[in-house]
């Protein structure tokens, strides 16, 4: 069967082929993966180069999508759980030119500066002041910025600091639900999902900012002890509710983005619990 004969056979998908032969002319031995096996989110399994599946040694499992296809986030979550070998999607562009990424569950911790005295702030419709602020507040704990002898911090600060009781609202009795209905008159559900997650990275010792300048929902540093002497953030987390559909297009911005500014694109996934990813390029 000729090259065109096999694309217009129902044979293997386009993709799929477009894949199989980019491994193959790059030195490896793969196979198609078996849905007992391998699950139902990979199509190949690679081996090492000069090694095949006697060897009993896996170099990656893949997914071959195209470009316009809709990536659901169960599977990159199945990608991330391999536990032998990568994961990795493949995107096949329009112009039959392959793109991989890696996709892994990331171990997040951190030993960043938390322990700041209670405050009293004021409500001002999308953030918070704080006026005649400890020096922890921001110069050490990194929470807000500095405006003028005050401390302004973002809804998503304040609630978390709020739902702790390290932060009062002057006039309000509960400025926890004050602050995270306020969340939700500008965000909708959205402001809870990035709440969950900045509260999880708090708890993991990880301070997280906004990432609005890099098109993500927050930039995190792992081990802040003092906003004197910063380092640079070490990731770029986007928050998506378990069930988003990722577009290709949108894989490749975020990460490729991630890697020009030096950056780890995490994408956190919220059913309930939060479950992270860690996704990357890749060249085979």
């Amino acid at each position: 069967l000729g090259f065109r004969g096999f694309l217009a056979s129902a044979a293997v998908s386009e993709v799929a082929f477009f894949v199989y032969r980019d491994l193959r002319d790059r030195g490896f031995y793969l196979s198609p993966a078996r849905e007992d096996r391998d699950g139902k989110t990979v199509d190949f399994v690679v081996y090492p180069r000069g090694k095949g599946p006697w060897d009993d040694e896996v170099a990656y499992r893949v997914r071959a999508v195209g470009e316009r296809d809709g990536v659901p986030a169960a599977t990159l979550s199945g990608l991330a759980g391999t536990t032998e070998g990568t994961g990795v999607l493949a995107v096949v562009d329009e112009e039959s030119e392959l793109s991989y990424f890696a996709v892994a569950a990331p171990t997040l911790t951190g030993s960043s500066y938390d322990d700041v005295p209670a405050v009293t702030g004021e409500l001002v419709t999308d953030r918070v002041l704080v006026p005649d602020p400890p020096e922890t507040l921001h110069g050490r704990a990194f929470y807000g910025q500095r405006l003028d002898g005050t401390v302004q911090l973002s809804l998503v600060e304040a609630a978390s600091l709020a739902a702790r009781g390290r932060l009062g609202l002057a006039g309000r009795a509960d400025a926890e639900r004050a602050l995270v209905d306020r969340g939700r008159e500008v965000e909708g559900k959205r402001f809870d999902r990035r709440l969950q997650v900045y509260d999880a990275l708090r708890t993991a010792g990880i301070v997280p900012k906004t990432g609005y300048k890099f098109g993500a929902d927050f930039r995190t540093y792992a081990d802040v002890e003092s906003v004197a002497d910063l380092g640079h953030s070490e990731r770029l987390v986007r928050v998506l509710p378990a069930d988003h559909t990722f577009a290709p297009r949108d894989i490749a911005l975020d990460v490729r983005l991630a890697h020009g500014v030096r950056k780890e694109m995490t994408v956190a996934l919220v059913d309930g619990g939060i479950e992270w990813l860690a996704v990357t390029r890749l060249t085979p």
